[in-house]
């Protein structure tokens, strides 16, 4: 049994939220959804996919949390001939000793932002799957463990279809979160105009990676009931037997797999954990329930053709469960 959380922790936890909070709304306007979905994978130690339309502050929100956590940075600008090395590092050969020695990629970094990650080839896209899942890179032989906290931020854009890779579902489904930005209202739009009028000052780190590992072990302690795991589960497995959806039912092709309700699990710690409860509770499940099965159910090519979304079917799952 993990050591119950003392009040003392969930109140230093709030404040330094409430820091992180406010030194991201000095660069990022409005994006309450994004903001909640990169603290939620920053505490649970898991990777989060970003999608939207071009210009909507994916690659400045994720830099923004990566300088504000003070730990080290890469960013991977994908491109169809991008190799697989140039991402895990290769074998040099130093000809002055007539040896080879190791050099690891950008991957080696605290938070790696992996722009438009779906332009990358398939090639390259698998060499992020040790990297995302044991946190290694492995080269000639040895493994190479990669810092922590190691956290990747992808995006992808997905209304431009030329020269892209789709990510197959064995990727997809190490990403804990999948978050979909939308435009932002008129009020905010207007204020992203006036900030871009005004000279940034460099960000100051807030917390250090150190201090992320501490919050990251707080998360694991948060307490989750066997009544709220019974109702997660039974959510995934309603992804796999869908005759409660009624006529959306058929629109599902696959199901979650077990990811998913381990992903329901630690990000409802982290929500938990935001909120200042040290106990899960099933609303910090509903409140991420797009971002993490969005990614994970596979609809058919009806559901393409007749427009059905994802969250759509997500949320009649819901509906259809009772709570707790």
């Amino acid at each position: 049994m993990a050591e119950p959380i003392q009040r003392g922790e969930l109140e230093q936890t709030v404040a330094l939220v409430e820091r992180l909070s406010l030194s991201y709304r000095t660069r990022v306007v409005g994006q309450t959804g994004l903001w909640w979905s990169l603290l939620a994978g920053l505490l649970a130690n898991g990777h989060v996919l970003l999608e939207s339309v071009p210009g909507l502050a994916k690659t400045t929100a994720a830099r923004t949390l990566a300088a504000l956590c003070g730990g080290s940075f890469s960013r991977i600008q994908c491109t169809p001939d991008l190799l697989p090395s140039d991402i895990v590092g290769t074998q040099v050969f130093d000809s002055s000793r007539s040896t080879f020695h190791t050099e690891i990629g950008p991957i080696n970094a605290n938070f790696v932002l992996v722009d438009e990650v779906n332009r990358a080839n398939t090639k390259t896209q698998s060499a992020m799957l040790e990297a995302m899942q044991e946190r290694q890179v492995t080269l000639a032989g040895q493994v190479h463990h990669l810092p922590q906290p190691f956290i990747v931020f992808a995006t992808q854009n997905p209304i431009e279809q030329e020269g892209t890779y789709e990510l197959p579902e064995a990727q997809l489904d190490r990403f804990l979160l999948k978050e979909v930005i939308t435009y932002p209202t008129p009020t905010e739009e207007l204020k992203i105009m006036d900030q871009a009028d005004s000279e940034y000052a460099d960000l100051a780190a807030v917390v250090s990676p150190e201090h992320i590992a501490a919050l990251q072990a707080l998360t694991r302690r948060v307490h989750m009931a066997r009544s709220v795991k019974d109702y997660v589960v039974r959510l995934v497995a309603a992804t796999r037997n869908t005759q409660m959806l009624g006529d959306l039912g058929r629109y599902v092709e696959f199901g979650a797999s077990p990811r998913a309700s381990l992903a329901f699990q630690a990000a409802g710690r982290a929500i938990a954990l935001l909120s200042g409860r040290d106990h899960v509770v099933p609303e910090d499940i509903k409140y991420l329930r797009h971002q993490v099965l969005r990614h994970r159910l596979i609809l058919t090519y009806e559901a393409v053709a007749d427009s059905v979304r994802p969250e759509s079917v997500i949320d009649a799952i819901f509906a259809a469960t009772p709570t707790p």
